[in-house]
């Protein structure tokens, strides 16, 4: 079964409409193991999702409360006996499309689930994930660094989706960047840690623990070395990159979901974009490089006990005999 974040939007908008000053709900779906509602409160202009659940099963809500974006609460059901709702409110309006997308992946994540039990947990460890991406919402957006290093991982993600014969969706599920993993994009038994430089020679790049290019439970490991250069008018931005992938995405809903779902993750929010608009991007090379046999990096076996979190750098010149072609990962991770 799917659902589209353009349903809860319209619901939203209905409700707002009537300006009724009430906590309005209307039902999801109706083919469902349970009942799952759309809610608007006005005047505060609330926007939120609720779950019947069985009014004798305990739910501890106790880490959401205080939330600065989010409201999580347990409320009386006076639609069904013997059951209570468990609320989740949006308290910051403009990230209301996101918000739908987001709603959207919690109701996709426990809609096939019949047990209540590992219903309730499931979305209760989703909101666990929403409040860490929110927290790390910066009212100051994204540092320079950070930008950088999304616009590498968004150049590679453009890579994947011109040139394999994978699923934008499929595509995107590799790209977990966005979640703060390990390295960049991970499949079944490939990795790829993406780098983004603007410094001049040598080209350093920092790698940021003993595992990152530690290829051991893998059968191929690459980075990718994204050398730009920077100024306020010549290139392009962060946002025509987003814009650029957004277009190719349009016809594919899912896949727009999942994309601004991980732009969000990474704390890149569509009213932040003003931020970047003055910081342009011209790439100035990018390589390739297989991790195997004596690379120069660290491996967590080769690490004395009692070390641990080890960071060190790499000048790239001294890896020459380790580049690979483009055509050579692509097919890896086809063939994968």
């Amino acid at each position: 079964m799917t659902t589209n974040n353009n349903h809860i939007l319209e619901l939203w908008e209905e409700m707002e409409q009537c300006q009724e000053q009430s906590h309005l709900k209307r039902l999801f779906q109706s083919n469902t193991h349970f009942h799952i509602y759309v809610t608007f409160q006005y005047p505060e202009l609330y926007y939120g999702i609720a779950f019947v659940i069985s009014d004798s099963f305990r739910v501890d809500i106790s880490s959401f409360e205080n939330l600065k974006d989010l409201k999580v609460s347990l409320l009386a059901d006076d639609g069904f006996e013997n059951s209570k709702l468990l609320s989740i409110q949006l308290l910051t309006p403009s990230e209301k499309d996101i918000f739908a997308t987001l709603c959207e992946d919690v109701i996709l994540s426990v809609i096939n689930i019949p047990q209540e039990k590992r219903r309730v947990l499931t979305i209760i460890n989703q909101l666990e994930k929403w409040k860490s991406m929110f927290d790390k919402i910066n009212s100051n957006g994204l540092s320079p660094a950070e930008q950088q290093g999304l616009f590498g991982e968004l150049n590679f993600l453009q890579k994947m989706f011109d040139k394999t014969k994978l699923p934008p969706i499929d595509v995107l599920r590799t790209w977990v960047g966005a979640d703060k993993a390990l390295r960049d994009f991970q499949g079944t038994n490939w990795a790829i840690e993406v780098k983004t430089t603007a410094t001049s020679k040598p080209q350093e790049v920092k790698i940021n623990s003993e595992r990152q290019l530690d290829e051991t439970l893998l059968d191929s490991l690459y980075l990718y070395h994204c050398s730009v250069e920077t100024s306020k008018s010549t290139g392009i931005t962060l946002c025509d990159k987003i814009n650029d992938i957004r277009v190719f995405l349009s016809s594919d809903v899912p896949a727009l979901n999942a994309f601004n779902t991980k732009l969000f993750e990474a704390g890149c929010i569509d009213n932040q974009y003003y931020l970047y608009k003055d910081r342009y991007y011209q790439i100035r090379f990018e390589k390739l490089y297989q991790i195997k046999d004596d690379f120069p990096r660290i491996k967590e076996n080769e690490l004395r006990s009692g070390i641990g979190r080890v960071s060190y750098s790499i000048v790239l010149d001294a890896c020459e005999n380790y580049l690979v072609t483009e055509n050579q990962v692509i097919s890896d991770i086809q063939n994968s």
